[in-house]
């Protein structure tokens, strides 16, 4: 399977933000997500205990810098089978092809992927070394508001740095880069804790709590309380706590947005697309009442996504018009 298909079917709606990507990013945009997707694959598969996924994530960066096709082999090997996921059983086999496309980047954008699979894989380390063994049946939380947001620093803010980096080597801007850098990790901790949020009720029933125990005694809860519907509205002050984190670090947006060159429409795109739909998402999440009930799974819908598209183009000329419409969707939290 070609890398092109791997990635429209691994990535979903964010596919549509890679294909508005200047030809100049698309390459090591894709290619470093399919990496930091098959780094996910290894960090949940069912069929390795942590101890083995543990081993693998750690070594997978190593991996990828010394094309070590016999080792990349036998990772494929171990983990063939672990996911139900036709999608994602295809890409366990063409890590090669990956490889080979890792080594066509431009130079001065390897070190730039390569950082970000190295974040998101302590990331990942951080998963399988807090949290007990899947079927354990054991339930384990953060133990701090830091340690929550260190992780969606990892598999957020340092994808957001990543992006930054990117668009940075790829065109110019009028701001400090360091503060530009700032500003993307912020606007990806606010996507990672929407992650975050909506996969509650799933990452609990794993033995994954990652709402802090402090947060969780304040309210006189336990993360086992948390596997209880009933306990939904004692969680409210908890979750909208966190949507209020992200909904702060969303803010970013606006001035990052403004940075972003009027030339190339579509690298504006691909940032307000993803900035917009995490903002319906979190009110989504806001609005409702029973988060922890896991029949239900809090997404919006296509038809949002495909609108977003559709009254896209005013905003591709227009900071201030972006500004309005970022803020209106912001303001509804209350």
């Amino acid at each position: 399977m070609d890398i092109e298909t791997l990635l429209k079917n691994t990535s979903r709606s964010l596919y549509l933000s890679v294909q508005a990507l200047p030809g100049s990013m698309r390459p090591a945009f894709g290619i470093a997500y399919l990496l930091c997707r098959y780094a996910d694959t290894i960090a949940d598969t069912s069929i390795l205990p942590a101890q083995r996924r543990l081993y693998w994530i750690e070594r997978f960066p190593h991996l990828l810098q010394e094309q070590n096709l016999q080792e990349a082999a036998q990772l494929a090997g171990e983990i063939c089978g672990g996911s139900e996921n036709p999608y994602e059983k295809e890409l366990i086999k063409n890590l090669p092809p990956c490889l080979h496309v890792l080594n066509q980047v431009p130079a001065k954008q390897l070190p730039i992927i390569m950082d970000v699979v190295q974040a998101v894989c302590d990331g990942m380390k951080i998963d399988l070394s807090t949290f007990p063994e899947e079927h354990s049946a054991q339930l384990r939380a953060f133990q701090t508001p830091a340690d929550l947001q260190h992780y969606c620093r990892l598999m957020g803010g340092k994808p957001g740095l990543f992006w930054s980096r990117l668009i940075c080597a790829t065109s110019k801007i009028k701001m400090p880069e360091t503060e530009f850098y700032e500003l993307g990790q912020h606007i990806g901790d606010a996507l990672q804790i929407v992650n975050i949020l909506r996969d509650l009720p799933k990452d609990l029933r794993i033995g994954r709590c990652y709402f802090p125990q402090q947060n969780l005694t304040e309210a006189g809860l336990t993360a086992a309380d948390l596997l209880d519907t009933a306990n939904s509205t004692r969680f409210e002050p908890i979750k909208r706590k966190w949507i209020l984190w992200g909904v702060n670090n969303l803010k970013s947006a606006v001035r990052y947005f403004a940075q972003l060159s009027k030339t190339q429409p579509g690298g504006r795109a691909a940032v307000a697309w993803p900035v917009l739909w995490t903002a319906d998402t979190l009110l989504k999440v806001w609005q409702t009442p029973d988060l922890l009930n896991p029949q239900k799974r809090v997404k919006i819908p296509r038809s949002v996504i495909y609108s977003t598209i559709l009254l896209t183009p005013p905003i591709l000329v227009s900071n201030g018009l972006f500004n309005k419409w970022l803020t209106a969707k912001l303001r509804k939290f209350n």
